[in-house]
């Protein structure tokens, strides 16, 4: 592997910015590692070497005052559910595969802006809809560390490439932990905004509003530096007219003068792994020896958060998309999801319920500056276990329960990789207070000094 591949975003954009290295020499160094790898893990779709190379060349020949851009010359690869134009927005189906945006989507735009340079579009199962990445038009994308497991999804395909150095920083989205999960299965970090902190906004039809489960959707950056993802955070946040749920909002607030952690060790009924119990202990001890008060706790009402958003998501998507859309399989596994979702509740009784859950946590994260748990409250499992009728249902509550807080409520989360057991990536989540980014990111960053990221890898055989 090419030293580059192994720098972060933050990093390479120093060394171009110095001249220390060209951008071409950057981007030819990921180029030749998607040439390299990619064919293993199918990460990577479209690969865009040749309006990647010119702007490279753009940016080693631009003026001085261009050179303070954050991204300055990085490559970075985007999700096949952006809008990016020249390239399709697929959503992993068939009948999408030729769908032009006719413009960017405005995160890409503001990327661009900053000087990053596309090199490929990533990976996604069908419309997003599974923690596992497969779809009938790019295929199946493998996990480099075991091919027998998932990647995770949906933002599966940024997931591997991240953390197999294809690309230092990727764009993905979140409904129901599409960021975070792929970070926990392949050993990288992601950050889940707040909803309405990053413009969420579509062209291609029937895809341009998403309801009422649009409250839980958010873009966001993934990365292996959690410093990364707070400059991605910076460039990709901000009101844009077309997403009226968008915000401008501070990136930073107050910090408390004695900043308390919340640790949870049990969600619901799941006993997490001996693996996760650990890390979240050793985060708790890491930011204890930074001067933080640590507390064991039960986070508030975590089964019923995650009854509610699986009941308005099924009422706003799962339940509304045409069967014909996806191959049979994954039409099979969405009606039984459908069905496992449904409560007796009214949309609007759902809702109102949202809001209680809402308060209850804003009072939990108003006492506690963060709280650390579980990204799955299980451990990756085989590929395609989440369409197994018998298997699947509990496999899917054990890594919904601690991700649908941060879905249901509208919560940051920064998913953190720790290290690696038995042969696979370990890691915790960490959520802050609605629009208090900046806390996550901040405990974030002291423990990653401690336990750095585990990636980028060479796939296992």
């Amino acid at each position: 592997m090419n030293e580059l591949n192994s720098k972060s975003a933050g990093e390479l954009a120093q060394l171009i910015q110095k001249k220390e290295v060209s951008s071409r020499e950057v981007v030819e160094a990921h180029l030749d590692r998607i040439k390299e790898v990619n064919p293993e893990i199918n990460a990577v779709t479209i690969v865009l070497e040749e309006s990647a190379l010119k702007l490279a060349d753009e940016v080693d020949n631009s003026e001085a005052d261009e050179k303070e851009k954050p991204f300055f010359g990085v490559p970075i690869t985007i999700k096949e559910n952006i809008d990016f134009v020249g390239t399709p927005s697929t959503n992993g189906l068939t009948f999408l595969a030729e769908s032009m945006p006719p413009r960017n989507t405005p995160l890409v735009d503001r990327m661009l802006h900053a000087g990053a340079i596309p090199i490929g579009r990533t990976n996604m199962p069908e419309m997003g809809m599974r923690l596992d990445t497969d779809n009938p038009l790019r295929g199946r994308t493998f996990n480099p560390w075991n091919k027998a497991v998932t990647p995770g999804g949906s933002s599966g395909g940024e997931g591997a490439a991240i953390a197999t150095g294809m690309s230092p920083f990727g764009i993905g989205n979140d409904i129901g932990g599409s960021l975070r999960n792929p970070a926990y299965c392949c050993g990288i970090t992601s950050l889940k905004p707040s909803i309405g902190r990053i413009p969420f906004v579509r062209t291609i039809a029937p895809f341009e509003d998403m309801g009422i489960s649009g409250a839980f959707l958010s873009d966001g950056p993934m990365a292996r530096s959690v410093k990364d993802l707070r400059m991605g955070l910076s460039v990709m946040a901000g009101r844009h007219i077309d997403d009226p749920q968008s915000i401008d909002s501070p990136l930073v607030g107050h910090f408390p003068d004695k900043p308390k952690a919340a640790l949870v060790k049990q969600t619901s009924d799941i006993q997490l792994p001996d693996a996760t119990k650990r890390e979240i202990d050793k985060a708790g001890a890491i930011l204890a020896a930074r001067g933080w008060e640590v507390e064991e706790v039960e986070a508030p009402e975590v089964e019923r958060v995650y009854e509610i958003w699986g009941s308005i998501l099924n009422e706003g998507v799962v339940g509304v998309l045409p069967e014909e859309l996806f191959k049979p399989e994954t039409a099979a596994y969405l009606k039984r999801m459908a069905e496992v979702n449904t409560i007796d509740m009214a949309l609007d009784d759902a809702l109102l319920e949202r809001r209680r859950l809402r308060r209850l946590w804003s009072a939990f994260l108003t006492n506690y500056t963060v709280c650390i748990g579980p990204t799955w409250a299980n451990l990756q499992w085989p590929i395609d276990t989440d369409l197994d009728p018998d298997k699947g249902d509990e496999a899917l509550r054990e890594s919904f329960m601690f991700i649908a807080p941060g879905n249901c409520l509208g919560l940051p989360s920064v998913a953190l990789p720790m290290g690696v057991d038995n042969g696979l990536p370990t890691g915790i989540q960490i959520y802050s207070e609605l629009y208090r980014e900046d806390l996550c990111l901040h405990a974030a960053e002291i423990i990653q000094e401690e336990a750095p990221c585990p990636t980028p890898i060479d796939p296992v055989k």
